[in-house]
């Protein structure tokens, strides 16, 4: 009780820190706000009269804590630039794309990566394991809009399989839904595959030389069972730290993926609003990001704690 007393005064602390980062930082950016709105060609009494409606003339630390205030009762403020729409609403529309494309793009990279690890660490250095790693390494070697041109070209343009760009939203429909995301999830996976699967292929392969597996070779128990039951479970810490720093990461990260399929997330909004100088949108969504990192760092902590509960027992 004590320790998960301490984890949550430790994250909220974090989240302190990174929200008042985040607002002294685009606070002080270049360029005048209320020009950003206006325009070049109002008065000077036009402009003086808008900064004083947004608070601009207020120190930073005034500033700084009615805004906190606001973000605590779920209103992240109102866009710098017409059409002048509801921060939460924008963030929030931004971040179902981006993290259902992480998600997806997860859970494709795992169903790949864990048998390919699986098959890799059964016989190290072998015909296998060096196919493997030589297919992995030249994934990796390939960046995400050059993997993603080469889909475009292949799926849409010659096979005619998918649509070149768009989105529809879960809620207009799940076939279509995951037609349209069916390209980004499979380009933005492909920068995973090679990391979960050499990660969980060297934890694999230390587990499966303890005494516990060389054990239960001895009773004549089937490799794919050893495998399965026995040495994935605790050859997966490192496999889960890797996965949710990477879920933590695409939630604002796939920008380019977003560009190149005209996609709606999140690291598109924060882009576009930094060419406009739309500084409440940065604020909220790189606020929000944070959110994601800290909280699901927490989570991967209490991941730890299911999976070994050595790990609870010692932190109670």
């Amino acid at each position: 009780m004590k320790a998960a007393a301490g984890k949550v005064a430790q994250l909220l602390v974090v989240m302190f820190l990174v929200s008042l980062g985040t607002f002294s930082l685009t606070s002080l950016m270049p360029g005048d706000p209320a020009v950003a709105i206006l325009g070049d060609n109002q008065s000077p009494e036009a402009y003086a009269e808008l900064r004083d409606k947004l608070g601009l003339n207020e120190p930073l630390v005034e500033r700084y804590f009615t805004w906190l205030g606001h973000v605590f009762q779920g209103d992240l403020g109102t866009s710098m630039v017409p059409p002048n729409e509801d921060v939460t609403s924008l963030i929030g529309s931004a971040f179902a794309v981006s993290i259902e494309l992480a998600l997806l793009a997860l859970v494709v990279a795992l169903v790949v990566s864990i048998p390919l690890a699986m098959i890799s660490a059964r016989r190290p250095d072998g015909l296998l394991d060096r196919a493997a790693s030589a297919a992995t390494f030249g994934i990796m070697s390939v960046p995400s809009f050059v993997s993603g041109l080469v889909l475009i070209a292949l799926l849409v343009n010659q096979l005619h399989l998918f649509p070149r760009v768009g989105w529809v939203g879960v809620t207009d429909g799940l076939g279509q839904n995951l037609y349209h995301a069916a390209l980004p999830v499979i380009t933005i996976a492909l920068l995973e595959i090679p990391t979960f699967t050499r990660v969980l292929r060297g934890d694999l392969v230390r587990t499966l030389q303890e005494d516990f597996v060389l054990s239960a070779r001895a009773k004549g128990m089937p490799a794919w069972r050893i495998m399965i039951f026995d040495a994935f479970r605790p050859s997966s810490y490192s496999l889960i730290t890797v996965l949710g720093l990477s879920l933590a990461q695409l939630i604002g990260s796939t920008v380019i993926v977003e560009t190149l399929f005209s996609l709606p997330g999140m690291g598109r909004l924060v882009v576009s609003s930094a060419g406009q100088g739309n500084i409440t949108v940065i604020q909220g969504a790189v606020l929000v990001i944070a959110a994601c990192y800290v909280l699901i760092n927490a989570g991967v902590d209490l991941m730890y704690s299911v999976i070994d509960p050595r790990i609870r027992r010692v932190g109670a």
